[in-house]
Formats: structure tokens, C-alpha cells, sequence
């Protein structure tokens, strides 16, 4: 396999450039992975495609402002893209400017400013030592980073918008952009449902977004990521397969944390609390241990997202249903209409 047997047109009228007025007003492609039906909904109408006792898992990481302006002590603009906080001093991110700039070049970032300490590969680490804190730093003259397909500025509304609600681990540069469209009205309905709710956090990192390069997927990495899964969301996913229900994960990010938590050292597929690095790349052909169905975004061409998916519902199906929601006129990638991928489906009042 390589990327290109993960190609489709994907429009630029396609792709949403804005966020809908009400979260929950997302539309909904159901795919049953054992027959490959689909059937056009609402997300309001998730709850009618599961059952009392089904375990949602969210990402409840949360985004930083985490675009930066700035510019050199010789006057050249920067721009700064943090990957992550290392420490309450340092940092890590990806510096655009003139010419990369060298060690111990100064970058002013309103009234405070960056050192640059050390470059590897596209990463610099950035030092901190005067001024606010690194955290008000961001949080005073940050901006979202939303993705570099969405042809616009940020403004004031992404700052709520481009975050779930149930966001409360500060780390990511990237949203989980399956959770948003969540809103409380539609989560009372699933709890409601009987539905329970759990948690795994992975920090999602601009390397989200990396072009794959060419050649055999096999021979490729991803970047990593940082990954929690506590001992209560392992006991609620043991307890949900115990009792016959499924564990849906919602988005790729939830899928990536649960199944890089079975395939630790010593975990053999059952789920063990995780805490550390992943660059899980799921492929199809590679088995899952944890995820019984999930909810998702629609992705990329050639994307990793796209082979996550392809994994899980077969690669024909999905690229079968990403031409159906062109031609219905589903809303694409970040701000777009989301899936719901499971087997055997049928809606239950």
C-alpha cells in the first residue's frame, strides 16, 4: 500500500471554512461496516444508533492558543507554532521567518520574549525567562491554531469553538474535531439513553497534519504524541465488554489512545493504563483490540486519518461513502459533518 490508494477529489467548497452556528447541528453519515449501507442523519440522532450500557469515550484534551506572532531583536517577523510546553521555562515549536534563526537569536512576543537554545529537525526549543508566564503568554497573545485548510484568520468565536466541551487537559495544537459536535443538549440525550460517558486524553500535535511521504506505508512513522488512559476508563471498557455493549470511541485520537494502550509491552490487546508516547499508525490489515464502532470527521486524501478509518470499515466502503456525502453535499475535515461507523446498524427509539 501507499497513500495514493487513498486518494479522492475533495472540492475546496467541500471543506468548511466555518463552524455552524450551533454545534449539534452537524449532519450524520451512518456506515454499517458489515454491509456497507449508509444512511443520512443528524448527529442529534446518535442516540437512536446505540443502546443503554454503550461506553462513548471523549479526548478531553484541550487547545492552547498556540499561534504565536512575534518578531526578532533585528526586526524580522516570526512566527511561532508550539508544539509542546516542556517544562514552565521551555518549549518546543516550529518557527517560520526570513531565515531559520540561529541559537541564542531573541524573539519578542509582546512584552516578553523566546530564546531559541537549540533546533532539531523542523522543532525548536524555546526558552523562557522573563516577563509572564509562559501560560499567559499564550493564553494573552496566542491565536487558534485552526488548520492550515481553513483559508482564514482566526477570530475571537474559535476560542470557543474550536475546543470540545468537556475540554480540560491543556496541551494539544489541534482540536479532537470529532467532539465538537458535541453540545450539552445533545450528551443529557445520551445519558439519558443509558449511555456512559469516559475519558482518554492524547495531547494532538501539529504533526497531524504531516503530508505522508511516498512509497510503502509500512516503511513510514508518525509523529508522536502524548497519551493518557487512566485504571477508571480501563475498568469502564472491561466492564462494557463484560456486559456485552460496545466501547465507541469518538474520533481518531480516542482510537489511536485506546489501541496503542492494548499494544504496550505486556498488554497482549487488553486494555492497561497508558501513559507516555505514541505514533500508532492503524493501517488496514491491522487488527483492533478495544474500539467497537467510533464517530469521526471526514479526513483528508492521503491522510493517515483516512487509512485510520479505512482500517477500521474497509477502504472501498469508506471511499464509497466519502463520494456519497460530495455528492449530498456533507461539509468536510475540521468544521465539517461528522460519520458513525459501526456494524449491524439499525436505530433504536
Amino acid at each position: 500500500m501507499d497513500k495514493h490508494d487513498f486518494d479522492y477529489d475533495l472540492p475546496a467548497d467541500s471543506i468548511a471554512q466555518q463552524p455552524l452556528a450551533q454545534r449539534s447541528a452537524s449532519r450524520l453519515l451512518a456506515l454499517d461496516r458489515d454491509s456497507g449501507q449508509l444512511s443520512d442523519s443528524a448527529i442529534t440522532d446518535l442516540p437512536a444508533y446505540l443502546e443503554a450500557g454503550d461506553l462513548l469515550v471523549f479526548n478531553d484534551t484541550r487547545v492552547l492558543a498556540a499561534r504565536l506572532f512575534g518578531h526578532k531583536n533585528s526586526g524580522g517577523a516570526v512566527e511561532v507554532m508550539l508544539e509542546r510546553i516542556l517544562d514552565s521555562q521551555r518549549l518546543s515549536a516550529k518557527i517560520r521567518a526570513n531565515k531559520p534563526p540561529k541559537a541564542g537569536t531573541v524573539i519578542v512576543i509582546g512584552d516578553t520574549t523566546l530564546t531559541v537554545e537549540a533546533r532539531e529537525g523542523e522543532l525548536y526549543t524555546l526558552i523562557h525567562t522573563d516577563g509572564e508566564s509562559i501560560a499567559t503568554m499564550i493564553d494573552t497573545h496566542g491565536h487558534v491554531p485552526l488548520p492550515p485548510y481553513i483559508r482564514r484568520e482566526d477570530t475571537a468565536g474559535d476560542r470557543a469553538r474550536y475546543q470540545t466541551v468537556w475540554a480540560r487537559h491543556d496541551g494539544a495544537v489541534a482540536a479532537p474535531t470529532a467532539g465538537l459536535h458535541f453540545d450539552r443538549p445533545l450528551l443529557d440525550a445520551l445519558a439519558a439513553k443509558g449511555v456512559e460517558f469516559g475519558y482518554a486524553t492524547l495531547h494532538v500535535g501539529s504533526g497531524t497534519y504531516q503530508r505522508l511521504r511516498e512509497g510503502d506505508l509500512a516503511d513510514q512513522r508518525l509523529h508522536a504524541e502524548r497519551v493518557t488512559v487512566d485504571a477508571r476508563l480501563c475498568e469502564q471498557v472491561a466492564a462494557a465488554h463484560e456486559r456485552g455493549a460496545r466501547v465507541i470511541a469518538v474520533g481518531t485520537t480516542v482510537v489511536r489512545s485506546l489501541e496503542s494502550a492494548a499494544r504496550q509491552p505486556g498488554a497482549e490487546g487488553s486494555l492497561e493504563p497508558f501513559h507516555g508516547e505514541t505514533a500508532l499508525f492503524i493501517k488496514p490489515g491491522d487488527p483492533f483490540h478495544v474500539v467497537n464502532a467510533m464517530v469521526t470527521n471526514f479526513h483528508e486524501p492521503q491522510s493517515s486519518l483516512l487509512m485510520l478509518v479505512s482500517a477500521f470499515a474497509g477502504r472501498e466502503a469508506v471511499l464509497a461513502a466519502y463520494e456519497h456525502a460530495k455528492t449530498e453535499g456533507y461539509r468536510f475535515l475540521s468544521y465539517g459533518d461528522a460519520m458513525f461507523i459501526g456494524a449491524g446498524l439499525s436505530t433504536s427509539g
